[in-house]
């Protein structure tokens, strides 16, 4: 048995070299976890993220403080039995909720406690995060989750027949725990990168084994923007799979122009063209700019506005992240009600894959979503006791129990 004897918060932080995580929005970063720790008074210590960008990580942890007290003196294995009402316990905490509801800091700090209680449960059995998910019957998965909203597409019945209609099949897609998953490379073009070192960088990438890459756009002058797309495409060539990604700088019709420009490169996706709660924004440009595709998530706070970008066919790529909407469970929710709208998950990874190279080894295993490729951030890798490992571009299966989250001292 792995019961919660005490629960230690910390405050991590990480200066990066110049130029490295800047976007349009964004343009000095501090990488940055608030990290929940639960221990057990054994060796096995459930670690739980969320990502921030320094300033405020403070105030994540001290919210930490106050949802995760009630933890203490549980045992995993019957916490995690019915963790959807424990989660939405924790969700709807009176006096916290109304900080939100269900976003911001009280959210991050959400998901820094449940990502902790899923990497204790995957210690505490001795198995890395993935297999614990597949070890999982659907309704035991199920158990883990919170549905409430969210009714009218996705109930309790149909998630898990959704997850049960996959079981026979599942099969035909575990060679990915031979092949590993296909990674792409979203540090050849930092925003405050100049030319000649996004062009050097791709032809890095492509020499590491990646095929798939990411551009930040969102200039002051959307001519940089184009002209930087163009060496990119003209470097990688026309069977490379690029990606470009404007954080969230441009209003409306900015996005409707600029987008419509940037589709002579031939890009996979665009990225947050607008600000991420525009549902109708969104709609509005992943309709004028079809065929070309739009992708987001990487700030969408929670489940219910996740469904409404659904239902509005505001998103053809969901980029929900386990480091910021409420968690692992969460994602989780998240993944089945996109399985359910036709929509291929491909996470924003603020936890630079740690996590989710496990979640999406279940996404395509457990849940048939379509194995694409998960974003490579190596950034942090030297401050991760078991750092994500990626051999030819492919993030190799990990075989380490828990979620990958431990961070050394």
């Amino acid at each position: 048995m792995h019961i919660i004897t005490s629960i230690e918060i910390k405050d991590k932080r990480f200066d990066l070299a110049e130029g490295v995580g800047s976007d349009a929005t964004h343009t000095t970063p501090q990488y940055a976890y608030a990290v929940c720790c639960l221990h057990t008074g054994t060796p096995v210590t459930g670690v739980g993220l969320a990502f921030t960008l320094g300033a405020g990580n403070d105030l994540v942890c001290k919210a930490i403080e106050y949802l995760s007290v009630a933890l203490k003196g549980k045992e995993i294995e019957t916490l995690m039995a019915d963790f959807g009402n424990e989660y939405r316990r924790m969700a709807d905490s009176p006096s916290l909720r109304w900080l939100g509801p269900h976003k911001g800091v009280i959210h991050l700090a959400l998901a820094a406690v449940v990502n902790a209680c899923y990497d204790l449960w995957a210690k505490s059995r001795g198995v890395p995060l993935w297999q614990l998910l597949l070890d999982l019957t659907p309704t035991q998965l199920v158990n883990t989750l919170d549905l409430s909203y969210l009714e009218e597409i996705l109930t309790r019945d149909q998630a898990i027949s959704l997850l049960e209609s996959h079981l026979p099949t599942r099969n035909t897609r575990t060679s990915v725990l031979s092949s590993g998953y296909r990674g792409y490379d979203t540090s050849v073009g930092w925003f405050n990168y100049p030319d000649e070192k996004i062009v050097a960088n791709t032809r890095k990438a492509m020499d590491n084994g990646f095929n798939a890459m990411k551009l930040k756009v969102g200039s002051d002058d959307p001519e940089r923007d184009i002209r930087r797309a163009g060496l990119i495409r003209q470097t990688a060539g026309d069977g490379a799979t690029i990606m470009v990604d404007a954080n969230q700088k441009w209003n409306l019709p900015q996005a409707l122009d600029i987008c419509k420009k940037l589709s002579d490169i031939n890009p996979f996706w665009i990225e947050e063209p607008t600000h991420p709660d525009d549902v109708t924004g969104h709609q509005a440009i992943a309709s004028a700019i079809a065929p070309f595709k739009v992708a987001t998530g990487e700030h969408i706070p929670n489940k219910v506005i996740f469904k409404n970008f659904l239902q509005a066919g505001a998103m053809d790529f969901c980029q929900v992240d386990a480091v910021r909407v409420g968690g692992i469970s969460e994602f989780l929710t998240i993944s089945l009600l996109s399985r359910q709208m036709g929509i291929p998950v491909v996470p924003h990874v603020g936890d630079m894959g740690q996590i989710h190279q496990h979640l999406v080894l279940f996404n395509h295993i457990g849940m048939g979503h379509e194995h694409l490729f998960l974003e490579h951030i190596p950034h942090l890798r030297t401050y991760f006791t078991h750092p994500a490992e990626i051999r030819d571009g492919y993030y190799q299966v990990p075989q380490i129990p828990g979620s990958g989250s431990d961070l050394n001292d």
